[in-house]
C-alpha cells in the first residue's frame, strides 16, 4: 500500500551505527534538516557526546546504548524510540564491522561475531522496527555494499553477510508488498567509502589494511539515505564504480575475478605493518567519534552518477548508458578496471 513520506523535517529517524563514519554523517546531516532522531551505537559515552552536539544545534535527539546483534537490544531501541516520539518515520539498519584476511584464516568467533553485527544486526533491526513502521506507513532503509554483487578477496565474510543482507531485503520487501503494507524497503549500495570501517576492523593481514581506490566521502552515502526518507527505491547504488562492478560481474565475472586477483591484494595494505595498528572494534567499541579514516590522499566529495540517478529520467538514461558501454567494451575483452568499495 504506497503512502506519501513526511518531509524530513517531519520525520522520526532511527539510525544504528551512528556514531562513526557513514551513520555520523547521516546524524549529523538529518539534524541540520529538522529531523528528530533516536541514535545508536554501542558506546554509551560517544552517544552522549553525539547528542549533546546535535542538542546544541536545536536537534531533538536521544541515543540508546546498544548491540545491532542482540534482538533484545533492538526490541528495547524500538520501544526507547516509541516512548519518546510515539512514532518512527524511518528506520536505517547501517551498523557495521568488518574482517581483512583470507576466508581460511578467519577464526570461527571472528566470523560469527562479523555475521551477527553485519548480517543479523540487519534482521534484528529491521523486524523490531515492522510494528512501528506498519502503524502509520514507513520506511526502511539498509545498508549494503557494492560487495553484495560481487565478492572481493579478503572479504569473504563481510561479503557473503552482505549477500545476505540483500536477498533477505529483497525478501522482506515482497512479503511487505504481498500483505499489502505501507512500508517502504530500500536497499543502499555503497562503493568504497572513506570511514572508520578499515581503522574499526579486524586484521589479519600483515599490514595496516586500508579500502581501494576510488574511495568517496560518507556524505555522498548520507545525502543518497536521507533522498530516500522522502523518495523512497527499492535500491540506490553510491558512487560510479558500484555500479560498474555490479554491471562487469554480470557481462564478464571471469574477467572481474581476474582483475580482482591482480589488483585487491596490493590495494588494500598500506606500507605500514600491522603491528603498528589501534585496538579493532569486532568486539568493544570506541568512544571517538570520527566520519573518516584519515588513511587516504584522494576522497571523491561528490558523486556525479548520485547526483543523476536521484531524478528518476536521467537515471534510465545514464544506466542505459552504463550498460551500453559495458556492452561494448565487452565484446572486445577490454572492460574497466572495476573497483570495489565497501560502507
Amino acid at each position: 500500500m504506497p503512502f506519501r513520506p513526511k518531509p524530513l523535517s517531519e520525520q522520526v529517524l532511527v539510525i544504528t551505527g551512528a556514531t562513526s563514519g557513514i551513520g555520523l554523517s547521516t546524524a549529523r546531516a538529518a539534524a541540520r534538516r529538522g529531523a528528530r532522531l533516536v541514535l545508536c551505537a554501542r558506546s554509551a559515552q560517544a552517544l552522549e557526546t553525539l547528542c549533546a552536539e546535535l542538542r546544541a544545534r536545536g536537534c531533538e535527539a536521544v541515543g540508546v546504548a546498544a548491540d545491532v546483534g542482540s534482538r533484545k537490544d533492538m526490541e528495547d531501541l524500538a520501544a526507547r524510540a516509541h516512548e519518546r516520539f510515539g512514532r518512527v518515520d524511518a528506520w536505517i539498519n547501517n551498523a557495521g564491522a568488518g574482517i581483512f584476511g583470507r576466508v581460511t584464516e578467519v577464526s570461527p568467533a571472528d566470523r560469527a561475531r562479523l555475521f551477527d553485527t553485519v548480517y543479523w544486526g540487519v534482521v534484528h533491526g529491521s523486524l523490531a522496527a515492522m510494528p512501528l513502521l506498519k502503524a502509520q506507513g514507513g520506511i526502511l532503509i539498509n545498508v549494503g555494499s557494492a560487495f553484495a554483487d560481487r565478492a572481493a578477496p579478503l572479504h569473504g565474510y563481510y561479503s557473503a553477510a552482505k549477500h545476505a543482507v540483500k536477498a533477505w531485503t529483497e525478501a522482506l520487501r515482497m512479503e511487505l508488498e504481498q500483505a499489502g503494507e505501507a512500508v517502504e524497503v530500500c536497499l543502499v549500495t555503497p562503493a568504497a567509502i572513506d570511514t572508520m570501517f578499515s581503522v574499526h576492523a579486524r586484521n589479519y593481514l600483515d599490514r595496516i589494511p586500508k579500502l581501494p581506490p576510488p574511495q568517496y566521502a560518507p556524505e555522498t552515502v548520507a545525502r543518497a539515505i536521507l533522498f530516500l526518507t522522502e523518495h523512497p527505491r527499492r535500491e540506490m547504488r553510491v558512487g560510479s564504480t558500484a555500479r560498474m562492478l555490479a554491471i562487469g560481474s554480470r557481462l564478464s565475472p571471469r574477467l572481474v575475478d581476474r582483475m580482482m586477483e591482480l589488483l585487491m591484494f596490493r590495494l588494500q595494505k598500506t606500507s605500514m605493518p600491522a603491528s603498528s595498528g589501534g585496538p579493532d572494534a569486532l568486539y568493544q567499541p570506541r568512544d571517538e567519534l570520527q566520519e573518516r579514516s584519515g588513511r587516504t590522499a584522494l576522497v571523491r566529495e561528490y558523486s556525479f552518477y548520485n547526483a543523476i540517478a536521484r531524478h528518476r529520467g536521467a537515471a534510465l538514461l545514464a544506466g542505459a548508458a552504463l550498460i551500453g558501454g559495458s556492452l561494448w567494451a565487452a565484446r572486445r575483452r577490454r572492460l574497466p578496471v572495476p573497483s570495489a568499495g565497501i560502507q
